[in-house]
């Protein structure tokens, strides 16, 4: 009996422990279940829902002050379809995404579109179409399993063919503006222009991205205190013949922003490569060498360095541009004049190159400094998504060289309309009127979107 009762004793106390185990693991279900975080599907909808309100907003303002010649609802549905659109595939392919990338860009598409609306709204019918070709095109590239790997085996191909556009430009370019003497940097398919050298952005860094991690994982592996820096020559030497050619013909093209775009980046990543500090110190010697020689051989850096310096004495005639626009920072104040209710229209080509000063006199100082903060956030996210993809060099110095791209053009923008460096004629991304510029930032959105997805897996 002893025995049998001591089984018996040992069954109820099992019974015991079990049904305690499951107990406690019912209520640590539970405990898991309420404190579970927040998806990246329910985050990107809030921001979109926060975007939403915002374009809404000011939507209504905009056709309430009767400023503009149309009140642009058209846009503002299209904005919600791509939205809509665009999170629903990123929710169903990319669950693992980042969630902020693509709410940031289409509160910066829309802000843009209501400031063309505002202040060209013939343009803005034209940016309605390529908001939609670009969200379609970003939702490719991010969605397509071989995007990537397409880039990184066919750089040589897609570099080749982006060449070739550029040198199409010198023989059958076209401007928009209809100016005789303007830059021939557009070719005209129809009735849209599409400007090369906003492809090349995305593709030089592609190439560099490309050669420089393979170049460098090799040489790693050769050596056996692990370092690059002994090769550098080896790995500056392709590099910089092709980054040498896009900048000559940029040249060429009296298209000097880009090209000092083009080279603030390749010396970035070739320092991230090498991991020598003689590269920045070589570029910025080279930067400032250029300088002084542009300043001399163009007549477009001279004017520009000159009313940069000094532009109060030609405030009537070649400095109005700038001028205009540092009125319009200081008459913005810190409310801002609110949207439809300023002068915008006083800085000329206010829609395209100088947005940032119109966006600054109705919104304000809070409306820069949202601009400003939301381009750090989007330039941050970028980086930590390469920094992340410790195994694939390609995928983190893609990653790290596209949101610098981005985020050095906003910055020769933005401090040029401030008079803080010489204008670069560069756009502002995702805010100024141009279909190239549009395209090519959504397209690399995408490819960061693809890249956040394959690093958290």
């Amino acid at each position: 009996m002893k025995p049998q009762a001591a089984r018996q004793e040992l069954e109820q106390a099992c019974r015991a422990h079990g049904k305690s185990q499951a107990v406690s693991l019912h209520e640590r279900r539970g405990l898991r279940k309420q404190s579970s975080p927040v998806t990246p599907s329910r985050q990107q909808w809030l921001l979109l829902s926060l975007a939403g309100a915002f374009i809404a907003t000011n939507t209504l303002a905009l056709a309430l002050s009767g400023s503009s010649e149309q009140s642009d609802w058209t846009g503002l549905a299209l904005w919600i379809s791509c939205a809509l659109v665009g999170g629903k595939i990123l929710d169903r392919f990319l669950p693992d995404r980042d969630p902020i990338l693509f709410p940031i860009v289409m509160l910066f598409s829309g802000w843009g579109l209501l400031t063309i609306t505002r202040l060209a709204p013939p343009f803005a019918n034209r940016q309605e179409i390529w908001l939609l070709i670009s969200t379609g095109a970003m939702l490719l590239v991010a969605v397509f399993p071989h995007a990537l790997r397409w880039m990184r085996s066919y750089r040589y191909v897609i570099l080749a063919v982006a060449l070739a556009l550029m040198l199409a430009t010198i023989a059958f370019g076209s401007n928009p503006s209809g100016f005789p003497f303007a830059p021939r940097l557009w070719l005209r398919f129809g009735g849209f222009y599409f400007q090369p050298s906003e492809m090349m952005k995305l593709v030089l860094v592609a190439f560099l991205a490309s050669y420089l991690g393979e170049s460098a994982t090799a040489f790693r592996i050769a050596d056996k205190d692990g370092s690059a820096k002994a090769h550098l020559p080896r790995l500056l030497g392709p590099t910089a013949l092709i980054s040498a050619l896009s900048v000559v013909m940029l040249i060429w093209q009296r298209d000097l922003g880009t090209a000092m775009l083009f080279f603030v980046v390749f010396a970035l990543m070739l320092y991230l490569t090498s991991g020598d500090w003689r590269v920045i110190a070589g570029g910025a010697a080279m930067v400032i060498v250029a300088g002084i020689l542009a300043y001399h051989l163009f007549d477009v850096v001279r004017l520009r360095v000159d009313i940069w310096l000094n532009p109060w004495p030609e405030a009537d005639n070649r400095a109005y541009q700038i001028v205009q626009s540092l009125m319009a920072f200081s008459s913005g104040g810190v409310f801002g004049s609110g949207l439809g209710q300023g002068s915008p229209l006083y800085v000329p080509v206010a829609h395209s190159d100088f947005i940032f000063a119109a966006i600054a006199e109705e919104w304000g100082l809070l409306g820069v400094i949202g601009v400003l903060s939301c381009f750090a956030v989007l330039t941050l996210r970028g980086l930590s998504i390469g920094l992340r993809h410790s195994t694939s060099a390609f995928r983190r110095l893609f990653a790290i060289g596209l949101s610098t791209m981005l985020a050095a053009q906003a910055i020769m923008i933005m401090g040029g309309v401030l008079k803080l460096i010489p204008l670069t004629g560069v756009t502002l991304p995702f805010f100024s009127y141009g279909g190239s510029s549009l395209l090519v930032s959504f397209v690399m959105i995408g490819f960061l979107i693809r890249l956040s997805s394959e690093a958290r897996q």
